[in-house]
């Protein structure tokens, strides 16, 4: 009989999952070595923190689940961070962590922590293996972090128990088959709705992007009845932002959210499609009246209490759609074209034409790099601009962290994707605060010989909590920094690096890092203040 560790190794790798990224420790040399064995390959980072956002990066690629390995003490405590944004964000992840044998912890307390108590609240589930059902255990985890609203599991392995004879059976539990709306008087008054409306109008979330067919499922759902689309900024390019339905991004900025809040206000038929509110800001609580013309189509039960519905299904959200449609026939587009005017006017309201600055490294940056190709982005006031202005043509091709909001995820993210991807190029956008929490990850990229090109916003601030600091009329403190010269960083860690000041060396930096064998550093000075009345 296997042991316990290649119980688990094996059930992984039969679940897709081809990479697992961590730093090692003694408590869990014998789970890398049957990873490896198995056909995992271990990836070590320089941080358990960055080496969630590139497990959860892998994710994004592959669509298996991410995988994360931490050993005890400061391990565990360290992966914290990305374990509570995969919660939030809704990122399939199993945690295997190495603990001290219980009957050690008895007279031993050395690095000694609680790794479930930890964990607890930010995983679905929480487990320690135990040698008689560690098949059971890590295929129930898998089921649980992989359910229609997916998130991290957490597996914690005794030393003695990774060494341990596996003797129990080895389940699998059948994926259960999508289901829709049960038929009955809720889902004919629903139907009704929505084949009476005049101005229908869909926002779609975070749980669109559980199952790779989906999103698919309710762009083809929305062309047919000529819906509008309000995205989360995750869900991006459910329907390609170019098509005359597609509104754009919502979550973290007022001059969107006063274009497509008075949207909602005059639909007479709003559809929640796998609409996840963690991602949004104060102002999308309570967005309609009590008893508006509201229909969600949802993974879970509403306990979120951010908004009510009229009519609410807890279903797969590709096959609700195909249950409010089918056989239905509703008239046409929106009036006095009310859309193209919002389009027209949310173009208007970030523009991207200025000579240089935040807007034109993301234009420039959006012009010459493909428009599949993926890119990633840190928290930060460049994040709310940028997720308004980059357009994306599919789902899965900006990847941020939304529900937590976390800085430093834009590189690993970039890393991890593009490792799983074997070697495509990443476009990894940050602020300067953000990549000097996680500088040391760039030695990673080195290691790996990655094409990601990181585009650095240079303001010496965090700028986006300074701009709040004076509009609270606060003094300025502890939001400034000096300045780094981080193209010669990129160099001295074994990159590419060059500071640009105007659009032509930027797109020619850009591209020229598609091309190159390792990564490319980009530093662009915008000055201080350059978010100023930008979202």
């Amino acid at each position: 009989m296997p042991d316990v560790a290649t119980v688990v190794a094996r059930r992984l790798h039969e679940a897709g999952c081809r990479f697992a990224f961590g730093i090692p420790g003694g408590e869990v040399l014998h789970l890398i070595d049957a990873l490896e064995r198995a056909g995992i390959r271990f990836v070590l980072c320089k941080h358990e923190n960055a080496g969630g956002f590139m497990a959860e990066g892998s994710y994004h690629a592959t669509g298996a689940p991410a995988v994360v390995v931490a050993t005890v003490g400061p391990g565990v405590a360290n992966l914290v961070n990305a374990v509570a944004d995969a919660y939030l964000d809704r990122v399939p992840m199993i945690v295997l962590t190495g603990c001290v044998d219980a009957a050690d912890t008895v007279g031993f307390t050395h690095q000694i922590l609680d790794h479930r108590a930890l964990l607890a609240p930010v995983v679905k589930a929480g487990f320690t293996l135990v040698p008689e059902a560690a098949g059971a255990m890590v295929d129930k985890a898998l089921a649980i972090a992989t359910d229609p609203r997916p998130g991290p599991v957490h597996l914690d392995v005794p030393i003695r128990v990774a060494r341990a004879e596996a003797s129990g059976p080895v389940p699998r539990r059948a994926t259960p088959a999508p289901v829709g709306p049960a038929a009955g008087a809720e889902l004919d008054a629903a139907r009704a709705l929505l084949r009476a409306s005049r101005r229908p109008i869909a926002v779609a979330g975070l749980d669109i992007l559980a199952r790779p067919e989906t999103a698919a499922r309710v762009a083809s759902f929305l062309e047919r009845f000529e819906i509008p689309l309000i995205t989360t900024y995750k869900a991006k390019g459910v329907l390609p932002e170019d098509h005359p339905l597609a509104l754009g991004a919502a979550g973290l900025s007022p001059r969107a959210d006063a274009v497509l809040l008075p949207l909602l206000g005059r639909s007479d038929c709003v559809l929640l499609l796998g609409y996840d509110p963690v991602e949004m800001r104060a102002g999308w609580r309570d967005p309609w009246p009590a008893g508006a013309p509201v229909i969600e189509l949802a993974s879970v039960p509403n306990t979120h209490y951010v908004h009510q519905a009229r009519h609410a299904f807890v279903c797969d959200i590709g096959a609700g759609c195909e249950a409010l449609g089918r056989d239905l026939t509703r008239s046409g587009p929106w009036p006095a074209g009310e859309i193209e005017e919002a389009r027209r006017v949310l173009a208007a309201a970030f523009p991207a034409d200025e000579a240089w600055g935040p807007a034109a490294v993301i234009d420039t940056a959006r012009r010459v790099w493909p428009e599949d190709g993926l890119a990633t982005v840190d928290t930060g006031a460049h994040r709310i601009l940028l997720s308004q202005i980059w357009r994306c043509a599919r789902p899965h091709t900006l990847l941020q962290s939304t529900g937590l909001c976390t800085m430093g995820c834009a590189l690993p993210l970039a890393i991890g994707h593009a490792l799983a991807r074997g070697g495509e190029p990443v476009l990894a956008f940050t602020g300067d605060a953000g990549l000097e929490m996680v500088l040391g990850e760039l030695a990673t990229a080195r290691d790996l010989a990655l094409p990601v090109v990181v585009v650095v916003f240079v303001d010496e601030a965090l700028a986006l909590i300074e701009l709040k600091q004076r509009g609270g009329r606060y003094a300025v403190r502890g939001t400034t920094f000096g300045g780094t010269d981080l193209a010669a960083v990129a160099e001295a860690m074994g990159g590419h690096g060059v500071t640009v000041c105007d659009r032509d060396g930027l797109a020619a930096a850009i591209t020229e890092g598609r091309r190159r064998h390792g990564f490319t550093l980009i530093a662009c000075p915008i000055g201080a203040r350059a978010y100023d009345g930008r979202f």
